[in-house]
């Protein structure tokens, strides 16, 4: 009880903190300028753009709600500020004009954080978390070795990034596809014996009752992080983002979370948590 009481305490001076920030930059006018942290915390609302098309990462249950590994991230960060949740929908294409466009504060939506987004937006580092390539096998293949490819059909969608990799180190012999509904098909039909993939959309589909005899079994390959991004030049929420997201891996909230929405272990989770509680 001691520590709930504490845990509200904190949280109740984090918000009387961000209050009394707001209220000198009101009074000071052009001498402080009010940022998105101001913003947030005199709206009582934080904006948050995930996704809802993307299991278990961030999709609607069958209420219609917006639920996910991603959007509980999103409440803990609203806990942290002492505001309300409020989750907005995003895709791919509108992720980042949404947020540059100020009509959300942050996006935590499955992104990876490039070079070439930076130019745009500010990520927090750490980073959350990590998505990189899998293979998606039927059990009775008893994959557990990335070299057991060479030789087999294996199955991807046209372009991607990944093949000229596989292809070299591992040897399969590669079908591609321009469709991942063809991808699908022809690993039901036993036309190819793996497909290599994004792990994170493997996941999803492992949570699909057609799928309890296949498995995701390999350690992923070529991983890149997944970041949440703010606005351009907002260090004041990114410093409180970038202290939350040590203490999820400190923690093992990430980890936690993978169990909840049944996400295989990452070694991404795993390596972020034993670096920052050695730290």
């Amino acid at each position: 009880m001691l520590h709930g009481i504490c845990a509200v305490l904190r949280q109740q001076s984090v918000r009387i903190a961000l209050l009394a920030g707001v209220l000198s930059a009101s009074l000071h006018g052009g001498a402080a300028k009010a940022d998105a942290l101001d913003a947030i915390v005199a709206r009582g609302k934080l904006l948050v753009g995930t996704k809802a098309d993307y299991p278990p990462f961030g999709f609607r249950d069958e209420t219609g709600a917006v639920v996910g590994f991603e959007p509980d991230l999103a409440l803990d960060i609203a806990r942290k500020l002492g505001v309300a949740l409020e989750l907005v929908p995003v895709a791919t294409a509108t992720r980042l004009p949404l947020l540059i466009d100020g009509k959300i504060d942050l996006v935590i939506a499955t992104m990876n954080d490039t070079p070439e987004r930076r130019k745009q937006v500010d990520f927090i580092e750490p980073s959350y978390y990590a998505s990189g390539v899998n293979v998606f096998a039927a059990k009775s293949e008893h994959l557990r070795l990335w070299q057991q490819l060479r030789g087999k059909s294996v199955c991807t969608i046209e372009g991607s990034f990944y093949i000229p990799e596989i292809k070299e180190r591992y040897g399969p012999d590669i079908t591609a596809f321009k469709s991942t509904g063809e991808m699908y098909a022809a690993l039901r039909q036993a036309s190819c014996a793996a497909i290599a993939y994004d792990d994170t959309a493997l996941i999803a589909q492992l949570q699909r009752a057609e799928w309890q005899q296949f498995e995701m079994p390999l350690r992923s390959i070529m991983v890149e992080p997944w970041g949440m991004a703010v606005r351009l030049g907002e260090s004041r929420l990114e410093a409180v983002l970038s202290e939350l997201a040590r203490d999820w891996h400190r923690s093992g909230r990430i980890e936690a979370l993978e169990r909840k929405w049944k996400i295989p272990p990452s070694s991404f989770a795993e390596e972020m948590h034993r670096k920052l509680v050695e730290n």
